[in-house]
């Protein structure tokens, strides 16, 4: 499965998440940037919607991501003498030369990694780039059981206009990997340019996770202290939640 965002993937990426989400989880993620007192790093900064925001705000603020075509859109949002502060690099594997107060991986980034041994060592790689009572701070959302058996068979998720005039779809499908936990996802892209339609799909995949399985990953994990929200007010989890929001804490040096 190819989890980086194809280029009209990532041309669209802004006009269909603005009208998709509802903004608690980037409120969520922003406020964190705003009240860290030092170097903090997003990892999947795609095109930036939280990553300019929080910049703007004076926030010392970095970003990693895996998808060229994602940060191309987002390089043209920055002033050049800004450029510095992104990377083309993965979870697993990133390094800098300072260590950070904050590492957050927001919008569901974390569930991009399918693999247990790939998910530990991005924990402690993380955990590495951390300074000490460096914090670290993923979304993951609670699965929906009825989604995980039935899948989702060619539904319009979004449906508008990218500018005036022209039109643009999409449409999504799911086959769950029930053994493997995984749920494949193909989604389809339809829109209209001055010099016809365009089409584009993308097959990728995403990991999820039951809650006692998170408790056992970040225990095994290098970080020494978590705790498993159920929404982004910090509550406890529930049988309402439909996200886990962890946050693990490095309390050594």
């Amino acid at each position: 499965m190819n989890q980086k965002y194809p280029k009209n993937f990532a041309r669209f990426y802004d006009t269909i998440y603005s009208k998709m989400r509802h903004g608690d989880d980037s409120q969520f993620f922003l406020d964190l940037v705003k009240k860290t007192g030092g170097r903090v790093l997003e990892v999947g900064v795609g095109t930036g919607r939280l990553f300019t925001e929080a910049l703007d705000a004076g926030a010392d603020i970095y970003g990693i991501d895996i998808s060229p075509a994602m940060l191309d859109i987002l390089y043209d949002k920055l002033d050049k003498d800004q450029h510095y502060r992104l990377k083309e690099q993965c979870i697993t594997s990133f390094s800098f030369n300072e260590k950070f107060e904050l590492v957050i991986a927001p919008f569901r980034v974390f569930m991009h990694l399918n693999d247990k041994e790939d998910q530990i060592k991005a924990l402690n790689n993380v955990y590495d780039q951390l300074n000490k009572n460096g914090v670290f701070v993923f979304d993951v959302f609670n699965p929906d059981l009825s989604i995980l058996q039935n899948g989702i068979d060619n539904q319009t998720d979004f449906e508008g206009e990218y500018e005036p005039g022209r039109k643009l779809k999409r449409t999504v499908s799911s086959m769950p990997d029930l053994a493997n936990q995984v749920i494949n996802v193909l989604f389809r892209l339809d829109w209209e340019e001055e010099n016809g339609p365009g089409t584009e799909e993308w097959e990728t995949s995403l990991r999820y996770f039951f809650r006692y399985e998170l408790e056992h990953l970040v225990e095994r994990s290098k970080f020494e202290s978590y705790y498993i929200a159920g929404d982004f007010e910090g509550n406890a989890i529930g049988s309402n939640s439909r996200e886990f929001i962890v946050t693990c804490r490095k309390t050594s040096t």
